[in-house]
C-alpha cells in the first residue's frame, strides 16, 4: 500500500504482521477505553492557528539530558521488536540515531543491550522494569553501563499485570498459542522468511544474557509473571538513584502528587504515561492528565508524555500541553513492521514535517515558543 501518513502504516502493518503480533503491538487492556481515549483526546485539542509571523527560521532542534536533538521526540521502550522485524531493535536504533533522536531499548527486548549499542555511534536509552530478581536489574544496569548507555528509563507502573484480553483471543497467550502462532506464522510468509527464519534467535536477549540460557516467548511470560513486584515503593528505587551515574527518568506517572515525589526522588525527568493504555483501563489519557502535572513540578525535572501520540500534530499538542518531549510507541512499531528500518526513518520524516507545518502556522520557530497559547482551549 502506499504510505503518505503516519497512520497509513497501522494498516500496512496488520497486513504483513501474524495476527498475534499486530494485536500484541496495537491492544490495550480490558475494554481498551483507556487506549481510545489516549488518541481521541488528543485529536480533540484544537491549535490556535496565527499567522504572518515570519516563520522562516523555524527550527525543531532542542536538547534533552544534555543530548542535542534534531527535534523533541525519541523512540519509546517497546517490548519484542526484534519480532516485528528481523533483529528490529537495531534497526530501528540505527533509524533513529540517523535521524538524531534517542532509541530505548526495552527490558524484554529481543536483540540484547550488547548487541544493538554495538551497532550505535552514539549511546543509546535503556528502560528497567521494577522486579522482584533483584540481581537482574544489577546486571542489566551494570551491563548497560559497561555498554556506554547514559540515560535510563525506569517503568514504575507495572506492579501488576494488566488483562489484555486480546492477547488471548489473537494465540498471543493461551493453552493454544504456539500452535495458533506457527500456524497464523504460515500464512504472512514475508514475515515467516524475514523474522521467523532469518531473524533468529527469537529468545528475549537481556533475559537470556542473565540467565544463561535461552527464554523464548513461553518462558518469558512466565519468567516476568512470576517477578511482578507489587510491594515496590519509592525507598525501593533508592539503590538504583545511587547506582545510576546518568539521567534516570521515572515512567508511568499520571498524578501530580506522584510527579512531586518524583522531584523529591531526585530523578531527573518524568513520563507522564499510562502505558499506551495496557495497564489500568480507564484512567485517564496522557494528554488530559499532563497539564496539571507540568504545572505541579515546573521546570524542577524535565517532563515528557507517551501515549496516544500517532502525528506531528500530536507531538506539537503535547509540547504545547506542557511537555519538553514525547516518546512514540506503537508509532514506530507500526513503521518498523512494514519497511524495517527504512519505515522509521521515513515515519521520523513525516513526523518531523507535520511537526513544521503545525509550527508555522501557529506561529511557533522553536520548541520554546510552543505553549498553551498555541491552543485554543483544554482537554475536559
Amino acid at each position: 500500500m502506499i504510505i503518505s501518513s503516519p497512520n497509513d502504516y497501522r494498516a500496512a502493518a496488520k497486513s504483513r504482521l501474524p495476527p498475534f503480533l499486530f494485536h500484541y503491538v496495537d491492544g490495550g487492556a480490558y475494554a481498551e477505553y483507556t487506549l481510545r481515549r489516549n488518541v481521541e483526546d488528543l485529536s480533540h485539542i484544537a491549535l490556535r492557528q496565527q499567522v504572518l509571523r515570519n516563520v522562516a527560521d523555524l527550527s525543531l532542534e532542542t536538547e534533552l539530558f544534555g543530548q542535542k536533538l534534531t527535534m523533541p521526540v525519541a523512540l519509546a521502550p517497546v517490548g519484542l521488536t526484534g519480532m516485528l522485524a528481523r533483529r528490529g531493535e537495531v534497526q530501528a536504533a540505527k533509524a533513529a540515531q540517523a535521524k538524531g533522536v534517542p532509541f530505548t531499548l526495552s527490558t524484554v527486548s529481543v536483540c540484547p543491550i550488547e548487541e544493538v549499542q554495538s551497532q550505535c555511534a552514539k549511546p543509546i536509552w535503556f528502560q528497567l522494569y521494577v522486579l522482584k530478581d533483584r540481581g537482574f536489574m544489577r546486571n542489566a544496569l551494570e551491563r548497560a553501563q559497561a555498554a556506554g548507555i547514559t540515560t535510563l528509563i525506569f517503568t514504575v507502573d507495572m506492579p501488576v499485570p494488566g488483562a489484555r484480553y486480546r492477547d488471548a483471543h489473537s494465540g498471543m497467550s493461551g493453552r493454544s498459542g504456539p500452535t495458533r502462532r506457527v500456524l497464523q506464522a504460515m500464512v504472512h510468509p514475508r514475515w515467516a522468511l524475514d523474522v521467523g527464519l532469518l531473524g533468529k534467535p527469537h529468545d528475549l536477549g537481556n533475559i537470556s544474557t542473565y540467565r544463561g540460557k535461552p527464554t523464548n516467548l513461553a518462558d518469558y511470560i512466565g519468567w516476568l509473571a512470576a517477578n511482578f513486584d507489587p510491594s515496590i515503593s519509592w525507598k525501593d528505587l533508592e539503590w538504583i538513584r545511587s547506582f545510576w551515574k546518568g539521567p534516570m527518568i521515572i515512567k508511568g506517572i499520571l498524578d501530580p502528587v506522584d510527579a512531586r515525589d518524583a522531584v523529591s526522588f531526585g530523578a531527573d525527568g518524568i513520563v507522564v504515561s499510562n502505558h499506551g493504555g495496557r495497564q489500568l483501563d480507564g484512567v485517564l489519557s496522557s494528554a488530559r492528565a499532563l497539564p496539571a502535572i507540568a504545572d505541579a513540578v515546573g521546570d524542577d525535572l524535565t517532563v515528557l508524555a507517551d501515549s496516544g501520540i500517532r502525528t506531528g500534530l500530536d507531538v506539537v499538542r503535547m509540547l504545547a500541553l506542557g511537555a519538553k518531549g514525547v516518546l512514540l510507541g506503537r508509532a514506530f512499531a507500526y513503521a518498523l513492521a512494514t519497511h524495517g528500518q527504512a519505515g522509521v526513518a521515513n515515519l521520523l520524516d513525516l513526523i518531523e514535517k507535520e511537526m513544521r507545518v503545525a509550527m508555522a502556522l501557529t506561529g511557533a520557530r522553536s520548541i520554546a515558543e510552543i505553549s498553551r497559547d498555541s491552543l485554543v482551549g483544554l482537554p475536559r
